[in-house]
């Protein structure tokens, strides 16, 4: 039996819903979902909790990321590529499960703030270590390997959004397994930032 083409769209657009219900501001919990993503980087085995204190490329805490751009890591190239996350989460093992292991991504969202908030909590979250940058400073790290737990996220208190653009950098590794990480902002009472612009542009 033929499907009509309303329907169709309309199962179409259901199922596409999840990655771009978010797309330009955080979700209802402040995760952002919107992101730039460069990745696969291979590292050797084992060394996540010392590749995390490294910069692989020199302005890894400010990179100019768009879409499509070329970055240039070390003798290797790879493509900035836009990625909306269906979860809170950006799953890169889903976006490059042929080499998921021992690996870094490096994630960019231009975060638009209405106005200067200061007294936000930088929250970020990875599997396994992880990183965040806020407007090239470096806010949070984590160093050991783990699993990815909604609750369970770095915090780096006293963070300030100017008013317009704000680069977020989240940089991830990931030694064997799921291959995860997540960010958002939370006020001074603990309750999620939603009232920004998440563009994927600078």
């Amino acid at each position: 039996m033929k499907t009509p083409l309303s329907l169709t769209l309309a199962l179409f657009a259901a199922a596409t819903l999840p990655a771009v219900a978010q797309n330009g501001k955080p979700d209802p919990e402040g995760f952002i979902r919107d992101w730039l993503v460069l990745a696969p980087f291979s590292i050797e085995s084992e060394s996540g909790g010392t590749e995390i204190d490294k910069k692989q490329f020199a302005d890894e805490a400010l990179p100019a990321a768009k879409d499509g751009a070329k970055q240039k890591i070390g003798d290797k190239e790879l493509t900035w590529k836009k990625t909306a996350a269906n979860e809170f989460y950006v799953d890169f093992k889903a976006l490059h499960p042929a080499q998921s292991e021992n690996v870094i991504a490096w994630a960019v969202a231009y975060v638009i703030a209405p106005a200067d908030q200061s007294g936000l909590t930088l929250a970020m979250n990875s599997n396994d270590q992880g990183k965040a940058y806020l407007n090239g400073k470096e806010l949070v790290k984590f160093t050991d390997t783990r699993t990815l737990e909604k609750d369970a996220e770095d915090k780096a208190a006293g963070a300030t959004l100017k008013k317009g653009v704000n680069v977020l950098v989240l940089k991830v590794i990931n030694q064997e397994n799921n291959w995860q990480g997540s960010v958002r902002f939370l006020d001074n009472a603990g309750k999620p930032v939603t009232n920004l612009k998440i563009e994927t542009k600078p």
